[in-house]
């Protein structure tokens, strides 16, 4: 089913996955964003898939729609700056992004939803729980932590990315260009065309912003307070998220199921194979516990 292109004059290497329908999604009073939908059996529960930084829903998830799909309903949002997500002139907070998802889910009829957050996906995951509790019936943490700068390298590397992000907002055109063809060059090279047509559409000013959010993102004072069933999927060679790091976000989370998966922080691609079915199970997991505990 994991059709490809279509384009006869497309190469394999280079056509697009299979992907489910999508379409553009007003969210009253904060902007348009560009939203994926399956239904899933009737009845089912949904999937709310958050991604990371710099991805878009799509190149993110196109590897698990399919899977998800069969026992859930799914919705994938871009979030703002990126892709097809709301664009804005407020510098990113990842709280907007966080009542984004919740705005989303009023407007789909989504009473509540097991949000799944990947890497920056995991603090907005956290953070819907903490504003919008009603509407999280569970968490699924995927390569990602309670906080993402403790060291001094860490803070310099943050702190950079906040100087570019001023710089995109003050230099003139050449210059935004410049920047954002580095940082795009550095994040596109191991991907096929469709990827990087993929990130054409990104606000890199907004993305820079959503680095220097997540070098000050901290859930330490209250994420032990969730009250729902929590799975976090493990990605046990990341470099970019390093295992101690997910491990202190897994530790402080009572009762949560850790879900361990042999790869880097591209697993979800790189991994497929071992990270779908384990991402399934997660969900599956935490859905069964919800209706345990309800």
């Amino acid at each position: 089913m994991m059709a490809r292109g279509t384009d006869e004059d497309t190469t394999e290497a280079d056509a697009a996955p299979w992907l489910p329908p999508g379409r553009a999604v007003e969210l009253a009073d904060r902007g348009t964003t560009f939203v994926r939908e399956l239904p899933g059996p009737p009845g089912a529960p949904t999937v709310l898939l958050l991604h990371g930084w710099t991805a878009t829903a799509d190149l993110n998830f196109f590897t698990c729609y399919e899977a998800l799909g069969r026992r859930f309903r799914v919705v994938a949002l871009d979030h703002r700056g990126h892709g097809r997500g709301i664009r804005s002139r407020k510098p990113f907070r990842l709280l907007d992004c966080a009542d984004d998802a919740a705005a989303l889910l009023d407007t789909l009829g989504v009473e509540r939803a097991i949000a799944t957050g990947y890497s920056m996906g995991g603090p907005i995951a956290q953070l819907l729980w903490r504003r919008h509790p009603d509407k999280v019936q569970a968490l699924v943490l995927c390569a990602t932590a309670k906080g993402f700068s403790s060291t001094r390298e860490e803070r310099i590397g943050f702190f950079t990315l906040a100087s570019l992000a001023a710089a995109a907002r003050l230099t003139p055109t050449p210059a935004r260009n410049w920047i954002a063809a580095q940082v795009m060059d550095r994040r596109a090279r191991d991907y096929h065309e469709w990827a990087y047509e993929q990130m054409r559409d990104h606000d890199w000013r907004a993305l820079l912003e959503a680095g220097r959010a997540l070098g000050t993102f901290s859930s330490a004072t209250w994420i032990g307070q969730v009250d729902v069933p929590v799975a976090q999927l493990l990605t046990m060679r990341d470099l970019v998220v390093p295992l101690r790091r997910q491990l202190r976000l897994l530790e402080a989370i009572p009762g949560a199921k850790a879900y361990r998966v042999d790869g880097g922080h591209d697993a979800v691609i790189a991994n497929a194979d071992a990270f779908v079915p384990t991402l399934v199970a997660a969900c599956t997991h935490v859905a069964e516990r919800s209706r345990t505990n309800a």
